[in-house]
């Protein structure tokens, strides 16, 4: 039997906010050209071990490793240039600056602002497009982040990760908050990209959304595993159903 290559391996990661475990000593390896869902009920850890993982918050302990690279002790700027792209739950954009700035912003992030969006000679312009087809974004590339809605921005965010040279997209609730049309748009999204081998880690509450694209499960609550398999042994799942739904 081939053996599965994981590209990213979290060994025993640990962080505690005061007396809160927000992840406790958990341990999980994200398959390589896959798409793994982390689900759990509110403050069970997800978006901790999301920050840990691309080096937002430092652990307090245990490793981390990107493709077998140990990367713990390296600043998120740097694991972002090995390949770990993300998108963040509240999306993250500069108001006054234009599709495409954002873009050239994403794609020249080992310089200072100005440098990024006035000093690069580099046309961009046709991998830009090519990008919002992907995505289905459908705005001229001037267009100012102000003046998309909360869904375009969503779409940009997601955009903007993929536009970056990556191994691994983290995907922090991508669909939270945004209508049915766009929410099918995103999901056929991640599709395409699961077709093409793309790594996928998505963090989400909408267990449909879930159910239908993913290929691994892995469910915290209190900041530890308490589930890891496919997605129809998760929706079986005793232990995800009572932390979902809460036990008598």
């Amino acid at each position: 039997m081939k053996e599965e290559k994981n590209m990213i391996e979290v060994r025993k990661l640990k962080k505690h906010f005061g007396g809160v475990k927000a992840v406790d000593s958990v341990s999980i390896k994200i398959p390589k050209g896959k798409v793994t869902a982390i689900i759990g009920p509110n403050g069970s850890g997800k978006t901790t071990l999301f920050n840990l993982i691309s080096g937002i918050v430092k652990e307090d302990s245990g490793r981390v490793l990107l493709n077998g690279k140990d990367i713990t002790n390296e600043k998120d700027s740097d694991r972002s240039k090995f390949g770990i792209s993300r998108t963040f739950q509240h999306v993250r954009l500069f108001k006054d600056l234009s599709i495409m700035d954002h873009f050239i912003v994403a794609k020249n992030s080992d310089k200072n602002l100005l440098k990024k969006i006035f000093s690069n000679g580099k046309d961009y312009t046709k991998e830009i497009k090519e990008t919002l087809r992907l995505i289905g974004l459908d705005k001229d590339i001037h267009t100012k982040a102000s003046d998309l809605s909360y869904g375009q921005r969503k779409l940009l965010d997601i955009g903007i990760g993929l536009l970056k040279k990556h191994e691994v997209l983290l995907l922090d609730e991508p669909v939270a908050g945004i209508n049915p049309a766009l929410r099918k748009q995103i999901k056929n999204l991640i599709k395409e990209l699961q077709d093409k081998g793309e790594t996928i880690v998505i963090i989400e509450h909408d267990m449909e959304f879930v159910m239908d694209i993913s290929d691994y499960v892995i469910c915290l609550d209190a900041g530890e595993i308490i589930f890891e398999g496919s997605a129809k042994e998760a929706q079986k799942s005793k232990r995800v159903l009572e932390a979902y739904l809460g036990s008598d």
